[in-house]
């Protein structure tokens, strides 16, 4: 039943898409993908010998626009291993996709971004800092291997699905399983958007129970400010049955100048009946973002992190977040 409201859907926008007219010719052309994420940070009390530099990622790729709404994007991502005992550099393919646009359609497959909670980091906008929410805590990945397509159907409605492997960009698929998403956007008024995505994840093992996701979120920008919230939900995290996760994440900034914001944002994570109650937490972080010419940022900020589990310790620490990105 599920393909078939995909399904469904994808005729629709490409129906839609067809009818589109008097669309732009552009000239072939293609740009650089260089991004780097780094820190120095120090903690404080039960943090305090948690300090150094730290070289957080590394994007490296090229897209190229053929015209027509053709364009091919590879990226290329240098991070450290999830393996605490791991200390070296692994290089990733994040990004290896072709993308068309034909008026309200667009349709993306290779090695993708997901749409899980993509919406929610580029509104949070802070991405080299923290984490959205949802990639934080693992309630998905940021890219997989499938197809995806969006719709505008209005200025105030849109649309998109995607289907994809469910094992993400670092990982080969070796289950039968499928990732099958549907989200939709509203924007009632300027400024304004609301989002809600529903995802199954199939286990494709008769022992594994589906992940299933849901996600919502409001927002609303100004040009002086913005503020956000989201909630979320995760059935069955890791396929284990019963092993449910939520949790919300609140965030907000203020532009102080051309080159100079605050922001500051707080989170909170629970599981059911406590099974991860060693990784549930409240966390919150308060800073400044300062623009330092075209291609580098600095943000300085300080963080605090309140366990659940009875006997851990808050945590503090100072970080100096630095972007450059071409």
């Amino acid at each position: 039943m599920k393909t078939k409201v995909i399904l469904a859907g994808l005729l629709t926008c490409i129906g839609i898409g067809a009818q589109a007219q008097d669309i732009k010719t552009e000239e072939p052309k293609g740009k650089a993908i260089v991004l780097v994420f780094g820190n120095f940070h120090t903690g404080f009390g039960a943090e305090n010998d948690n300090r150094g530099f730290e070289l957080e990622r590394s994007y490296f790729g090229y897209e190229y626009n053929f015209g027509k709404g053709l364009s091919a994007k590879a990226v290329m991502d240098i991070g450290k291993s999830s393996d605490v005992s791991d200390y070296q550099r692994i290089a990733y393919i994040k990004n290896a996709m072709v993308s068309w646009k034909n008026g309200k359609l667009t349709l993306n497959g290779g090695l993708i971004s997901t749409t899980q909670f993509n919406f929610q980091e580029k509104f949070w906008g802070y991405r080299y800092i923290m984490k959205s929410f949802q990639d934080e805590y693992k309630f998905g990945s940021s890219a997989d291997l499938g197809i995806s397509v969006a719709c505008k159907f209005a200025d105030w409605i849109s649309a998109d699905a995607i289907i994809v492997n469910g094992e993400g960009y670092k990982k080969i698929q070796k289950n039968d399983g499928l990732n099958y998403g549907l989200g939709i956007t509203l924007t009632p008024v300027k400024g304004f958007q609301i989002r809600v995505y529903g995802g199954l994840n199939e286990s494709g093992e008769d022992n594994k129970k589906d992940i299933s996701n849901l996600a919502v979120f409001a927002g609303y920008k100004h040009k002086m400010f913005m503020i956000g919230a989201e909630y979320n939900q995760m059935w069955n995290a890791s396929y284990k049955d019963g092993a449910d996760q939520n949790g919300y994440s609140i965030f907000t900034s203020v532009k102080l100048s051309k080159i100079a914001d605050l922001y500051a944002r707080y989170d909170d994570l629970y599981s059911k009946d406590d099974w991860n109650i060693a990784k549930d937490e409240s966390a919150a972080i308060l800073g400044a973002q300062f623009k330092v010419g075209k291609y580098v940022k600095i943000a300085p900020n300080f963080r605090m992190s309140m366990p659940k589990a009875d006997d851990a310790k808050n945590g503090y620490s100072a970080y100096i977040n630095c972007y450059f990105g071409l």
